[in-house]
């Protein structure tokens, strides 16, 4: 069962040091839960969303890679599980804290050049929290060499690969929506279809059966519903399902990051236990993103603002056109056939549930957009809330949510069977 707060107030994180006071516009405090790990979560937000105004789907690529080389430092002087990319060897008497924070310095330094001095200045804050002399030194060289050794495994990988795209016209086609900024910006990051996955075979291993012909009672039902519940005014929504609707309107990439590290926080765990779970949550994540771009790209989907106002043209007697139509929340700027949402969603909460065994998991989730956070019991719940939240929102149909959700699960299932297993002892 999911219940909600009605007020917000932001948890805080562990200050480093004077300097990240004014470093970061996150607003940290001390914390006696965070450590390393969550430390260099937020600072990779601040990084890659505030800093360098990164789009969600480019947010959530961005910060797998960050806590890909994270893990597999930790891990190489941890030693209990396997290497997610890269094996290294390491003493186990070195600095794991170390090896976090020069891992995830070198992978965003790397990624973001201009931020130098920013990075620089939280990577030695994180050093001055830990002890100098060779375990820390140790750490840190761990750290540096296992990023640049995964930054070359990834090389030509397809990030922010010019990929060209041509707005078509027509039924059931992707076209430019209200409010979505002119090509080129529009549509949003097409090469994220085309890059190479971290841990799937291919960005289409699990692609979509695709969206209900035109035609037929599906597609009328998937519309009317939309159009009822999910117009900006006189909608069917309840006050709770607004709420709901405007709840997963901020940065998504912002808000996954932020809510999966306070997951994290709430976690009583060690450094290389959370490197781990961070590690899970954020490359299911960002192969999921991979994966349902891989499929809106190749459906090139129209968005239920375009179709509402064109249901004339559907062929199908049981819709009619709104030509003044109106989404509760602006649409994304990407074709709309699987929902991101759907899938990146599911795709972390089927990775927690594999990861503690259960669905029986707490997670309290917070939104920017509207101040308010929502408890949940059940990965489940999560997965429910947010196929209907992109309905309510007026920019996804129920198909589309519910086939995104199959893409998450399978992402997820894939990753937690072939990946950051127990080394056999």
């Amino acid at each position: 069962m999911r219940t909600h707060a009605p007020h917000f107030t932001r948890r805080r994180y562990l200050t480093l040091t004077a300097l990240l006071i004014t470093a970061f516009p996150l607003g940290w405090t001390n914390s006696t839960r965070a450590d390393v790990v969550t430390d260099w979560s937020a600072i990779a937000q601040t990084a890659i969303v505030t800093n360098a105004g990164r789009p969600p789907s480019g947010t959530i690529i961005d910060v797998a890679y960050v806590f890909a080389a994270v893990y597999d430092a930790v891990n190489a002087i941890d030693g209990r599980y396997t290497a997610f990319a890269v094996s290294v060897s390491a003493s186990p008497s070195a600095s794991q804290e170390a090896a976090a924070a020069a891992a995830a310095h070198h992978v965003l330094k790397t990624f973001y050049p201009t931020q130098q001095v920013f990075l620089d200045g939280a990577l030695a804050a994180s050093m001055a929290a830990i002890p100098p002399g060779p375990a820390r030194d140790q750490g840190n060289a761990v750290g540096v060499q296992v990023a640049t050794a995964f930054l070359a495994l990834r090389a030509n990988d397809g990030r922010n690969a010019v990929v060209p795209y041509a707005f078509g016209s027509g039924p059931g086609v992707y076209q430019l929506t209200p409010g979505a900024p002119a090509p080129p910006a529009s549509p949003a990051t097409p090469w994220v279809a085309q890059m190479r996955p971290f841990a799937l075979q291919s960005p289409w291993q699990f692609r979509a059966e695709g969206p209900p012909d035109l035609t037929s009672a599906r597609w009328a039902e998937d519309l009317n519903e939309v159009k009822a519940m999910g117009v900006l005014n006189g909608s069917s929504r309840t006050d709770e399902q607004t709420e709901i609707g405007r709840f997963y309107a901020e940065h998504p990439g912002a808000q996954l990051i932020r809510n999966l590290r306070d997951f994290a926080l709430d976690q009583s765990m060690s450094v290389a236990d959370r490197a781990r779970l961070l590690a899970i949550l954020h490359i299911t994540a960002a192969d999921a993103i991979i994966a349902v771009f891989d499929s809106k790209y190749f459906y090139n989907f129209w968005r239920p603002v375009t179709a509402i106002r064109a249901a004339d043209t559907d062929g199908n007697d049981a819709t009619e056109l709104d030509a003044g139509w109106v989404t509760l929340v602006p649409t994304p700027n990407h074709p709309e056939y699987p929902a991101a949402h759907g899938a990146v969603s599911t795709a972390y909460a089927e990775a927690i549930r594999h990861f503690f065994g259960t669905k029986k998991v707490t997670i309290t989730l917070s939104s920017i957009f509207t101040g308010t956070t929502h408890t949940f019991h059940s990965t489940d719940e999560i997965i429910k809330e947010i196929i209907a939240a992109r309905i309510y929102g007026g920019m996804h149909y129920r198909t589309s949510g519910v086939h995104g959700s199959v893409m998450g699960r399978k992402v997820a299932h894939w990753i937690a069977k072939n990946y950051f297993q127990p080394v056999a002892q």
